[in-house]
């Protein structure tokens, strides 16, 4: 028997992008030391209409801790820099 494609599940995101080269060009709007915090952010963005991802050139440590970036393309980076200094 076959599982419902809705019961498959689907390829998640990571939180935070390792060194993904799809994000390369896309313009940092804030850096952060933890990811908790991170994606608490870009989720703002995302439930904004701007496309937010977190990355970071190296892996974090063991507590999600290291240096991510909260990146947006350049096209939507003066309404994400707007957003970010309102709220």
């Amino acid at each position: 028997m076959r599982l419902p494609r809705f019961l498959k599940g689907s390829p998640k995101e990571p939180a935070v992008a390792i060194d993904d080269p799809r994000l390369d060009g896309w313009e940092t709007v804030e850096t952060f030391t933890d990811r908790q915090t991170a994606v608490a952010w870009r989720d703002q963005l995302r439930g904004m209409g701007v496309d937010a991802a977190c990355m970071a050139d190296h892996e974090l440590d063991r507590f999600g801790r290291g240096d991510i970036y909260l990146v947006v393309p350049p096209d939507q980076w003066s309404r994400a820099t707007e957003i970010l200094e309102n709220i």
